[in-house]
């Protein structure tokens, strides 16, 4: 926390959206356990004077009533703490300057409640003590609190259904409630074994992934030992190509980052002797290097405005081209280096670095390396996108997720909303290539909202082209439709022959697949039990892509993507990383944990909205008009 004196409140100004609150409650005892409770104290510290900050200044710009625009009355509470907080906290600066010391938050935090950590057993048992008891003394000294022998039961909840304190069972088997308006979960070691489930070509040996030596053969690496005698990084042969595994996915260099950087030292060696042995032909280290930031290096190659809000960027990246597959998505970040910077006298530094983001696939062109990403502008992040200078380097991870099932000689119903049309524009293609009949229900809300009209036409037999607003949309094909209304009203109008003649009937539909807004795709799970029942086959599938908050979007690894379902016949709940698979039946999606899961920063999010827009503004970059 003392780090905070050498930067200030003028230089807090990046564009996080996070939403932490106080009390805090860390749940394990490791060394990320330990981090999480000191970064989370000194990110909330961060985090209230940039919202004073920014308040402030657009409070003066815009006035209230523009400031708070489409808040909630917990978003107004929400706000009122901050405030009062950075108050508090602009208090002790200020004291520490006149009395020539250093700001001391500890006792503040600590009387707004804190961080807390919650271990099952005790604190000498803790692995955070027994790897480096240094580092928790030092947490003591900034005020986390560790709570031995606790063991969590439940999450109780405020009047508008978010953390109000960790429920837990003392060692005696009593139980408390520690109060927390954010609940960070920081327990469990076991190594990332996805890529089995997806690639029968990897074998698991135990809890690791099978390592085998330069011939093929499998072995067993030493385990737990962070300098092991050989270095057995290898765990896949294919003819003349390896798969090597390092970090927590191997049995010797998992638990740190610094075990991981000691495995890659030991273990480059072994990859460039397989290189040398193996390759087709002699290519040299330089050659090899410049091949591969070719392939794997992500830069802006256009950027198109499809609709008032929706923006296109095409991306040069030619091996994420060509691993791409209908349904799948990317991540997308720029580099802080290359990011917009504005500077101003009494407020600071605005970097205009952006958070990952979740981005659509919508095309690709493997020839040209060409990936198509679309964002939906709502203010914060996703703006930026437009802003981006053709032939930018930007971070471009993936493509991630799994794949849509695409079914073959069958009929498929695609459902889109507004941006989710863009997931279908590859998905309705390879169906048709794989001898599917597709009915297409294109929704939009307005007029404008429409856009890559051939890619959709291109995706289906037959669109029924929906929109909110009269007089709807023209069809420029014989066999498409038109219908002003909702898209629920669209598929029961068209279903029941009120459009005409089907070219495609809604009775042979198979497999549906809806993608759009949470709203959206609840309602049409809940019509096809209801006015839509009696035009669907009674054994018909459908799935709805869910879009859920996510972080890593590296598949089952930091939980930010957590979405509950229930099962529909037993009522039973369970838990799914979404970002695994984005995939799920809609029968068994809890859309009202998803919407609140969507909502879950959006004091935040909508602040952070305005002071971006302001920024691009200042610098006369706002993104282009529609076109």
């Amino acid at each position: 926390l003392m780090a905070l004196q050498l930067t200030g409140a003028a230089k807090m100004s990046s564009v996080a959206n996070l939403q932490i609150r106080m009390p805090i409650v860390v749940v394990g005892g490791g060394l990320t356990a330990i981090d999480t409770a000191t970064e989370g104290l000194a990110y909330y510290v961060r985090q209230v004077e940039r919202f004073a900050l920014r308040h402030r200044v657009l409070l003066a710009e815009r006035g209230a009533a523009e400031v708070t625009r489409g808040w909630t009355a917990e978003d107004a509470e929400i706000a009122a703490e901050f405030l009062a907080h950075a108050a508090a906290i602009a208090g002790e600066r200020a004291a520490a300057a006149r009395e020539g010391r250093l700001a001391h938050f500890t006792r503040l935090l600590d009387s707004w409640g804190g961080a807390t950590l919650a271990y099952r057993r005790r604190l000498l048992d803790a692995p955070s003590y027994t790897l480096n008891h240094e580092e928790v003394a030092k947490a003591m000294e900034e005020g986390v609190r560790f709570a031995e022998g606790l063991t969590p039961l439940a999450v109780e909840t405020d009047h508008h259904g978010h953390a109000a304190g960790l429920r837990v069972r003392r060692a005696d088997g009593s139980e408390a409630v520690l109060p927390a308006r954010a609940v960070l979960v920081a327990a469990g070691t076991q190594p990332n074994t996805v890529l089995a489930r997806e690639d029968d070509r990897i074998k698991l040996d135990g809890r690791y992934f099978e390592a085998i030596d330069p011939n093929g053969e499998k072995i067993e690496p030493q385990r737990s030992l962070s300098k092991p005698d050989r270095a057995d990084v290898l765990m896949h042969k294919d003819g003349q190509k390896f798969i090597s595994f390092f970090g927590d996915l191997h049995p010797s260099f998992f638990g740190n980052v610094v075990k991981a950087m000691g495995g890659a030292k030991r273990g480059y060696p072994v990859v460039s002797n397989v290189l040398a042995a193996h390759a087709p032909s002699a290519v040299s280290g330089p050659a090899l290097i410049a091949a591969c930031r070719e392939a794997l290096s992500a830069t802006v190659h256009a950027v198109h405005r499809l609709t008032p809000t929706i923006v296109e960027v095409v991306l040069h990246a030619p091996a994420a081209a060509r691993a791409f597959r209908p349904g799948q998505f990317y991540r997308l970040q720029n580099y802080e280096a290359h990011a917009l910077r504005l500077d101003e006298p009494g407020i600071g530094t605005t970097m205009l670095g952006m958070e990952g983001l979740a981005m659509t696939g919508a095309w690709t062109d493997p020839e040209k390396g060409l990936v198509s990403v679309i964002a939906l502008e709502m203010g914060g992040s996703s703006d930026l996108c437009a802003a981006m200078p053709i032939g930018q380097p930007v971070v471009l991870m993936g493509p991630t997720g799994t794949a849509t099932e695409i079914h073959a000689n069958t009929t498929v119903a695609l459902v889109g909303g507004g941006l989710g049309n863009a997931v279908l524009f590859s998905i309705g293609a390879a169906t048709r290539e794989a001898g599917s009949k597709v009915i297409y229900f294109a929704g939009y809300k307005s007029l404008r909202d429409r856009y890559n009209i051939e890619k959709i036409e291109r995706a289906a037999d037959v669109i029924i082209w929906c929109c909110d607003e009269a007089p709807g949309f023209t069809a420029s094909r014989p066999q498409d439709f038109s219908f002003v209304g909702n898209i629920v009203e669209a598929m029961a109008a068209y279903a029941s022959g009120r459009l005409g003649a089907q070219p495609v009937p809604m009775a042979d539909v198979a497999h549906m697949i809806v993608i759009g807004s949470d709203r959206m795709m609840a309602a049409v799970g809940a019509a096809r039990h209801g006015v839509l029942k009696p035009f669907l086959q009674p054994g018909h599938t459908a799935i709805g892509s869910i879009n859920s908050p996510m972080q890593c979007m590296m598949k089952e690894v930091c939980a930010q993507c957590l979405q509950p379902q229930i099962d529909p016949v037993t009522g039973v709940r369970s838990i799914v990383f979404s970002c695994f698979n984005q995939d799920k039946a809609l029968d068994r999606v809890d859309f009202p944990a998803l919407n609140e899961r969507l909502r879950q920063n959006g004091l935040a999010e909508k602040l952070t909205a305005q002071w971006i827009d302001r920024a691009l503004r200042k610098l006369h970059a706002r993104p282009m008009a529609a076109e």
